[in-house]
């Protein structure tokens, strides 16, 4: 009788210790975009108990961006997939003896330390209930802005902009890298792109930015005096509401 009690009790103690592999597809998805895939350095995927803060799993989404013909203009009906087998994804392998509520996060693009931010969500992981297909999709808004003209920190006599303005020029893309045009799929004339630009601290001057090819803003700044200037780039589209900045600071000197 005591044989067959221990038994019973070695068999539950060995079920109940046994792990199942739970895999888990976690995508990066630039808001009004495409997937943040390998062309941007991926996005950082975390998967954590959202209890005890473990980290579960983690790692980088590789891949393409995906069809953009299905992701940006197709009708999309419930069930239909916008992704294949070339689309960005994290998979996550965890073990696990019994279901964990878990925080997924995504941090990127990663290529773009001053463009990277943060999506998250949270939900059930069941042991043996794999999540794949489109997976756990996280929406990353913004643009990524690059400031080419001034560059950081770079000394301008006085002399060589009293004659001629000075130029800023900012790179300009979706999150996940895809090109701003004009009158493309993200169409230029949509996106507002103005400069900031302050002296020694304070207001000195805002002016528009304009395409001057794909992807590439510019604007002309008057100078007419030494100092330390900063510039702010801002790119605002109103129907999405994506953003993005960047700033740089350089010196006027006589």
């Amino acid at each position: 009788m005591k044989k067959t009690v221990l038994l019973i009790l070695s068999c539950m103690l060995t079920f109940s210790s046994m792990a199942t592999i739970t895999r888990v597809v976690v995508r990066a998805k630039a808001k009004d975009a495409k997937f943040i895939g390998s062309s941007m350095g991926g996005a950082h995927i975390i998967v954590r108990n959202a209890i005890t803060n473990e980290i579960l799993a983690q790692g980088k989404t590789t891949g393409a961006t995906g069809n953009t013909m299905l992701i940006m203009k197709t009708d999309l009906k419930r069930g239909m997939a916008i992704t294949d087998d070339r689309t960005a994804r994290f998979q996550a392998n965890i073990d696990l003896k019994e279901p964990v509520f878990v925080q997924i996060e995504a941090h990127g693009p990663m290529n773009r330390k001053q463009a990277t931010a943060m999506a998250s969500t949270q939900l059930w992981l069941i042991p043996g209930k794999h999540i794949l297909g489109d997976g756990v999709i996280l929406e990353i808004p913004g643009f990524v802005v690059d400031i080419l003209s001034p560059r950081t920190h770079r000394f301008i006599p006085l002399d060589e902009v009293k004659n001629a303005p000075l130029k800023i020029q900012a790179n300009i893309v979706m999150m996940c890298g895809c090109s701003i045009s004009k009158g493309g799929t993200w169409d230029s004339d949509e996106i507002d792109v103005k400069a900031m630009v302050k002296k020694e601290g304070q207001p000195f001057s805002e002016l528009p930015m304009a395409l001057d090819s794909v992807n590439f803003f510019e604007g002309s700044l008057s100078v007419t005096e030494p100092g330390t200037y900063e510039v702010l780039v801002y790119a605002y589209h109103a129907r999405s509401g994506n953003t993005g900045v960047d700033r740089v600071t350089y010196i006027i000197s006589e």
